[in-house]
C-alpha cells in the first residue's frame, strides 16, 4: 500500500519545491501527498493536479488534528515566526503532539546543521523540536539544511552596486547549499519507505568563505567585489541603518558569528546518499542568476 504523505508550509518556496520533486522527479501519485498551509486557497494550483490541499495553522491545534489525519508521513518544514522567542518552538511542539494524536508513522523536520553548537539566534527552536520529536515516539528523520546559496541572492545585487560586501564571517567556511537541492534531498526521504530513526545533514560539496563567494560573484559578473570584514556590533549597525528589524539583524550577525567561529564548517555526503547527485557548486548556481546580479 502506498503512504500518504502530508507537506506542511506547502505555499512556501520550500514546500512549493518539495511537492515538485514528489510529483515530478520521483512521480509520486498526485492522490498521495497532502499539501497543508494556513491558506489552502493558495494552493488552487496543487489542488487542480489532483494533490489534496487542507488547513494547518500552527498556532491552532484543530486544524492541525484534522490536516494530519490519515497520513503516514508528515514533513514539517519549520516555520518562520522568528519574530517573538519561543513561538517557532512552540507550534513545532503543537505539531508533533497533533501528529501523535493522529497516528502519524513518521516524522520528517528541516532543521539546521550542529543546532547544539550554534551561535545562530534559532538554534534553540531547531534543537528543542529535534527533543520533541525524539521523545514523541514516533520514528523520524531529521534533514538539517545548510546555508542557502539564495539567502546571498537578497544582499548580492546591491553589495555589487557599490562595490562592496562587509561581513563578520571574517575567514570562516560554511559549505553552501541551494534551497532546490534541499527540497530535491527532502522529497526524496519523504517519499521513501524507511522507517528508521536517520539524521542527514544536507550541504555543498565545499565549505567556501566570504572571499570565495566574492572571487566567484566578481568573475561571473565582471565587476569587482571587496570584501570587508567588520565587528559584529559594526555590522548590526550598518543593518539596523538599512532599516532591518531587531529580530533580523540579531539573525544575520549571529549567522556570521557562528561562520566565523567554525561551527558550519561541516561537509556531509548525505545529500549524495539521498539523491544518487552532486549537489549544484556555487559557480552554477550563481551563473544561472547572472542577469539579475548583473542588472
Amino acid at each position: 500500500m502506498s503512504n500518504k504523505l502530508l507537506v506542511t508550509g506547502a505555499a512556501g518556496q520550500l514546500g512549493q519545491r518539495v511537492i515538485h520533486h514528489l510529483l515530478e522527479t520521483y512521480k509520486v501519485a498526485p492522490s498521495d501527498i497532502v499539501a497543508a498551509t494556513r491558506s489552502p486557497e493558495k494552493l488552487s494550483d496543487l489542488a487542480a493536479k489532483g494533490v489534496v490541499t487542507r488547513k494547518a495553522d500552527f498556532d491552532d491545534a484543530v486544524t492541525l488534528a484534522d490536516a494530519f489525519a490519515g497520513i503516514d508521513r508528515l514533513l514539517i518544514i519549520s516555520t518562520d515566526s522568528l519574530d517573538t522567542p519561543g513561538k517557532r518552538l512552540a507550534q513545532h511542539k503543537a505539531a508533533i503532539e497533533a501528529a501523535k494524536k493522529a497516528g502519524v508513522k513518521h516524522i520528517l523536520y528541516t532543521s539546521m546543521p550542529s543546532p547544539d553548537n550554534s551561535l545562530v539566534t534559532f538554534a534553540p527552536d531547531h534543537l528543542g523540536t529535534e527533543q520533541a520529536i525524539q521523545a514523541s515516539g514516533i520514528t523520524y528523520t531529521i534533514l538539517r539544511d545548510a546555508w542557502y546559496m539564495d539567502n546571498f541572492m537578497l544582499s548580492l545585487p546591491h553589495n555589487l552596486q557599490v562595490g562592496s560586501w562587509y561581513t563578520a564571517a571574517h575567514s570562516g567556511r560554511a559549505p553552501y547549499i541551494s534551497r532546490e537541492d534541499c527540497a530535491l534531498a527532502i522529497a526524496a526521504a519523504l517519499a521513501s519507505s524507511s522507517t528508521g530513526n536517520a539524521t542527514y545533514t544536507l550541504t555543498g560539496a565545499r565549505s567556501l568563505s566570504i572571499e570565495d563567494v566574492a572571487a566567484t560573484v566578481a568573475e561571473i559578473v565582471g565587476k569587482p567585489l571587496q570584501v570587508i570584514n567588520v565587528t559584529d556590533e559594526q555590522l548590526a549597525a550598518g543593518l539596523t541603518g538599512a532599516g532591518l528589524p531587531k529580530f533580523v539583524v540579531d539573525m544575520l550577525v549571529s549567522a556570521d558569528a557562528n561562520i566565523r567561529a567554525g561551527n558550519f564548517d561541516v561537509v556531509s555526503s548525505d545529500f549524495k546518499t539521498l539523491t544518487g547527485k552532486e549537489p549544484q557548486t556555487l559557480k552554477s548556481f550563481l551563473e544561472e542568476r547572472k542577469a539579475v546580479l548583473a542588472a
